[in-house]
C-alpha cells in the first residue's frame, strides 16, 4: 500500500496544530489534527462537502 499523503490546511502557515486531510483510494476520506496524528476521523465526499460548505457559510460556532 502506498503511504498515505497528507494534506494540510493552506491556512495553516508553520504551525504545528493543523487540519491534515487524505484522500484513500476507497473514496473515504481522512481527517486528522497534526498534534494528534494518530486520532482520525473517516467520512464520504458527501459529507466531506457539507462540512466544508457550514465551514465556509459561518453556520459552525465555535467555543
Amino acid at each position: 500500500m502506498p503511504p498515505t499523503h497528507w494534506q494540510k490546511s493552506s491556512y495553516c502557515a508553520d504551525s504545528s496544530n493543523c487540519l491534515n486531510v487524505a484522500l484513500f483510494p476507497d473514496a473515504a476520506i481522512r481527517i486528522r489534527e497534526s498534534e494528534t496524528p494518530n486520532s482520525v476521523v473517516t467520512t464520504d465526499r458527501p459529507q466531506f462537502g457539507l462540512l466544508v460548505d457550514a465551514i465556509n457559510s459561518g453556520s459552525l460556532s465555535g467555543p
